[in-house]
C-alpha cells in the first residue's frame, strides 16, 4: 500500500466490510491512533479485546502485507506530532518498575534490530570517506540531540582536526556556521519532534554547498531533504524520554570506521594524549593516591 493513501480513510471505506472483531480494531485505532501506532499485535488485541490473529487479518484486510507495515505507517502518522503530555500518557501502561525495566530494554533492543535492518551500507560509507576527506567538520544536533552531536564530537576530535559541535552559546547557531564551503561537512542531528532549528541551519549549510550527512529515524524526515548522505537508526519509544540507544550504537560504529581507515593518525594522536594523561594526572591509578 502506498504510503499516501490515507489510511484513516482506507479504515472507513472498508468498515461496512469488516468483521466485528475488525471493526472494533478500526474504530480503536480511529479514536487511538496516537497509542496504536505503538502496540504490538498482541498488546492491540488485549486492549480491544480480540485475538493477536484478528489483529494480523485486519491488518490484511485493509491492504497491507501485515500488521509490521500498518504499524510502520501509524508510526509515520504520529511520530512528529506526539506532544509530551501525550508520550507521558503512553507510558502509563507501565505498571510496576520491573514492568518499566524489562519494556525499555526489550524497546532499546528492538530499535537496534531495526537499525540493522534499515541502515544502508553504501551510505555509511560514503559517510565515512566524507568525514575522512572534509576540510571542517560542524556538527548540528539540539535538545535531546545534543548529547549524541557532543559525543560524536568529542570522539572525531581525537581522529582528525577541525571539528566543531555547533550549540547555542552567546551566540546564534547561525553565526558559528557562516564560514562553511564547499570543502567542508555538516553533520545534522534531530529526531522527533524534530528540532526546527537544525533544519534550518541545515538547509542552510546545504545552500552554502556543504557535503551533509543526516543522522536521523526515517527517511520521511524532513532533514533528509538537504542531505547527501542519510544514515537511519531507530528511536521509537513509549516514553515522554527519547530513546538514543540506536543512534548512539551507530555513531559508535561511525567513529570506528573513521578511526580504522585513520589508524596511522590516531596512534600518534593517542600516544600525546597518554603523555599529557600522565603528566597531568587525567585519570585515577588503581592505588589510592
Amino acid at each position: 500500500m502506498s504510503e499516501n493513501i490515507n489510511l484513516m480513510k482506507v479504515m472507513q471505506t472498508k468498515f461496512q466490510k469488516l468483521s466485528k472483531g475488525q471493526k472494533i480494531i478500526a474504530q480503536y485505532i480511529m479514536k487511538n491512533y496516537d497509542k496504536a501506532a505503538f502496540m504490538t499485535a498482541a498488546k492491540l488485541g488485549e486492549v480491544v479485546g480480540v485475538s493477536e490473529s484478528t489483529v494480523v487479518r485486519f491488518a490484511i484486510t485493509v491492504g497491507y502485507k501485515g500488521y509490521p507495515q500498518l504499524q510502520k505507517q501509524l508510526q509515520e502518522m504520529v511520530r512528529t506530532k506526539l506532544t509530551t503530555v501525550q508520550r507521558i500518557e503512553m507510558s502509563s501502561d507501565y505498571t510496576n518498575q520491573a514492568s518499566v525495566l524489562k519494556t525499555i530494554l526489550k524497546s532499546d533492543i528492538e530499535n537496534i534490530r531495526g537499525t540493522i535492518e534499515e541502515i544502508d551500507s553504501s551510505a555509511f560509507e560514503q559517510a565515512v570517506r566524507a568525514i575522512i576527506e572534509a576540510k571542517s567538520i560542524y556538527i548540528i544536533g539540539l535538545r535531546s540531540s545534543n548529547t549524541l552531536s557532543e559525543f560524536l564530537g568529542f570522539y572525531l576530535n581525537f581522529v582528525r582536526d577541525n571539528v566543531h559541535v555547533v550549540t547555542y552559546t552567546i551566540g546564534d547557531i547561525f553565526e558559528q556556521l557562516f564560514r562553511i564551503g564547499k570543502d567542508d561537512l555538516v553533520i545534522g542531528i534531530t529526531f522527533p519532534r524534530y528540532s526546527t532549528r537544525t533544519l534550518k541551519a541545515f538547509e542552510y549549510a546545504k545552500s552554502r554547498g556543504a557535503n551533509t550527512i543526516a543522522i536521523t529515524d526515517s527517511i520521511l524526515s524532513p532533514l533528509c531533504a538537504n542531505a547527501d548522505y542519510t544514515l537511519i537508526a531507530k528511536s521509537n519509544m513509549e516514553s515522554f524520554v527519547d530513546s538514543i540507544v540506536a543512534p548512539m550504537s551507530l555513531l559508535n560504529a561511525l567513529i570506528v570506521a573513521v578511526g580504522i581507515k585513520q589508524k596511522h593518525n590516531i596512534s600518534d594522536s593517542f600516544a600525546k594524549l597518554e603523555d599529557i594523561w600522565n603528566k597531568y594526572n587525567i585519570f585515577s591509578a588503581d592505588k589510592d593516591e
